[in-house]
């Protein structure tokens, strides 16, 4: 997942007490560091910011983050930033200053300094900089680096100021401003110093829009103090933290017009121009393509043909330099090459699709569902899928992930980096969040579906034997079905068997302690939208406990369905991660001689959002239990979260339930 907007050097979202000051340059060949200089006037007034009560418990603070914006004719710009951090415990020395930077951008100069706790003051050398490849996509070749500092003397107390300017990519004329971190931020500031004439337009995310003040003809500045920090360590369910941080964008090119729509269909235009001819079809690309969908009777046959044939045979691997973050290779490239990234697999499949007399669209997302959202219109985002128009006449009941744009056309998402999700469904991932179509004057912002219940899920059934020692043993066979079954086959393709084995132990040993795995199989259908199954057989010992007389089993034997939750009040969204239907059903045979006296209560509990229902029964000396879980959100608000206790209150109760088992 590969399309990556570096906007305007925004500012990396910071986890816990990491502070990362990400700026987009390239070194020249003039003296990054500079001459040896004293502490700025700046850093020394930062430096004398108290830290408020409500921070001291922190790691560290940002004292004062100061961005400045300067924008030329053309609409490249300049950016100056300015960030002091304070460190209060030893976990928060961490922080340090990065510099990111690629072949088209410019570093003028890049310079930090430390005050020690005992006031005395460094200056960062040349030695106390690294310099680091970019690793965080595997398989990539990327030209992008990161220059990371270590300054002298960091320590508890110390402080930490950088100053950096740099000329920043020439293509992109937005700067993302991450306003939120997982420290506090006690003042921070951005400005944009615009030509004469240029407009601009700002989109706020998680805060409420702020005032800017004209500080020069069109040049503007926006100011923020005490920003709490943003951290999720204590909240079970949460959503993506970078879905809930504040930020704020800031557009000068195209996209600063009046409106959300306005700006999302310019985003959506600046899209189709930049990715313009990349799609159109070699002759080897359409002999493939009339090969694939030779004699198919149907729309989704030829759909399915040219989807699958991009899933199985375009291998995922990014060469990315520069523009080719944002912009994609031409499809005969990537058809020659067998090669490429999210936007590339999206270009073919473009391409593709037109042989086949069928309309498909790039659509930027971030695979981070809430990252993208309606109303805060901006390039962020991590990812390239594809809209694939649906004619009128078309109706079918596989084509599952199916959204209507304003002018009434139907587009069916999918997303071919998923190498193992079949067309007509979506990754549970993208379900719920939004994204932009791309599609010339049509462009706007899209609600990407979230699939019913019986899309995804798992049917599981065992057969099993008690021992009067309480050894329990037999068979598990399960059926995965959706993003469910996608997300398996994908491990059995990047696994080997040992590593499957491995992996299944520690899974059904977190269920039935002590189990050993005897046997597994898995066995998988060529076609994507058949049912993957898994066969399995089991032993442990101890399973069932003694009381006396008496014999404790849990009905339940494998497979969990709760999420954590906690009583504490609720103020973030619930994440639910996917919709779906689990069913469970498991027999297991009494030792002899041994009869059910007593059985948990039946569970039945129905909360909108999902469903729960179990029961346990006794019969012809047998034990058989019965649930099904049905989740139909992805996500849910914070004021439903007395009715998500409830509902996992009263799952964690029945797969914890003890049925009593009597000698006769």
């Amino acid at each position: 997942m590969t399309w990556i907007p570096r906007l305007a050097n925004s500012k990396a979202v910071r986890m816990g007490a990491m502070a990362l000051l990400v700026l987009a340059a390239r070194p020249g060949l003039a003296n990054w560091f500079g001459k040896s200089q004293p502490v700025p006037q700046w850093g020394l007034d930062a430096a004398r910011t108290k830290v408020p009560d409500y921070a001291k418990d922190s790691n560290a603070v940002i004292l004062f983050d100061e961005y400045v914006e300067t924008i030329d004719g053309q609409g490249r710009a300049v950016e100056r930033e300015r960030e002091a951090i304070r460190i209060l415990k030893p976990q928060g020395r961490g922080n340090t200053c990065e510099v990111s930077y690629d072949v088209d951008e410019k570093i003028n100069y890049f310079r930090v300094w430390t005050i020690g706790a005992d006031e005395k003051q460094y200056q960062a050398q040349d030695t106390d900089f690294n310099d680091e490849g970019d690793t965080s996509v595997p398989i990539m070749l990327s030209t992008r680096k990161s220059r990371i500092v270590h300054p002298p003397a960091v320590d508890v107390g110390a402080i930490e100021i950088c100053e950096s300017e740099e000329q920043l990519q020439p293509y992109l004329q937005e700067k993302a401003w991450q306003i939120q971190s997982g420290i506090a931020v006690l003042f921070e500031a951005l400005e944009v110093d615009l030509p004469a004439g240029r407009p601009h337009s700002e989109a706020w995310k998680n805060h409420e829009p702020v005032r800017a003040v004209e500080v020069a003809p069109n040049h503007w500045r926006w100011e923020l103090k005490d920003m709490p920090a943003l951290t999720l360590r204590d909240v079970p369910s949460a959503p993506e933290w970078a879905a809930l941080a504040g930020r704020m964008s800031v557009q000068w090119g195209e996209a600063a017009v009046e409106g959300s729509d306005n700006q999302w269909r310019a985003i959506g235009q600046w899209v189709t121009t930049l990715e313009a001819n990349r799609p159109d079809p070699s002759p080897e690309i359409t002999a493939k393509v009339n090969e694939l969908i030779a004699g198919a009777p149907d729309f989704y046959t030829r759909l399915s043909r040219i989807t699958d044939s991009i899933q199985r045979d375009i291998r995922y691997f990014v060469v990315m330099r520069g523009i080719g973050g944002l912009q994609a290779n031409h499809a005969a490239d990537i058809f020659h090459n067998r090669y490429g990234d999210c936007k590339d697999k999206t270009t073919l499949l473009i391409s593709m699709l037109q042989v086949a007399g069928i309309k498909g669209y790039y659509v930027p997302v971030d695979d981070r569902r809430g990252v993208v959202a309606p109303g805060a219109p901006s390039l962020v985002g991590n990812h390239m899928i594809t809209a694939i128009e649906i004619p009128a006449e078309v109706q079918d009941a596989r084509l599952l992930a199916l959204v209507k744009a304003r002018d009434g056309k139907r587009y069916l998402i999918f997303d071919p980096t998923n190498e193992r999700t079949p067309v007509g469904n979506l990754p549970s991932y993208l379900q719920g969040g939004y994204g932009i179509l791309a599609a010339g004057a049509a462009s706007q912002v899209i609600a990407l579906p979230v699939l019913s219940p019986d899309a995804n899920g798992t049917e599981r059934k065992g057969t099993f034997k008690l021992s009067d020692d309480g050894t329990l043993s037999g068979s598990v066979d399960t059926s995965h079905s959706g993003p469910e079954g996608a997300d398996l086959r994908t491990f059995l393709k990047y696994t080997e068997e040992k590593e499957r084995r491995e992996y299944w132990e520690k899974r059904v040993a977190r269920d039935v302690p002590g189990a050993v795995l005897d046997s597994f199989q898995f066995v998988q259908p060529s076609a994507f939208d058949k049912p993957l199954e898994f066969h399995y057989k089991l032993t442990a010992a101890q399973y069932a406990r003694h009381a006396g007389p008496l014999l404790l089993v849990r009905p339940r034997v494998v497979g969990s369905d709760s999420q954590a939750f906690d009583d504490k009040p609720r103020t973030f969204p619930i994440d639910l991660s996917a919709t779906g239907r689990w069913h469970d059903s498991y027999d297991i045979a009494l030792p002899p001689g041994y009869v059910v006296d007593e059985t948990p209560d039946p569970v039945d509990v129905d909360v909108e959002f999902a469903a729960y229902h179990s029961s346990v029964t006794g019969k012809d000396n047998t034990l058989h239990y019965e649930r099904e879980y049905v989740v139909r959100e992805v996500e849910i608000p914070a004021d439903k979260s007395a009715a998500f206790r409830k509902l996992e209150s009263a799952i964690l109760s029945d797969e914890k339930g003890t049925a009593v088992l009597k000698k006769q």
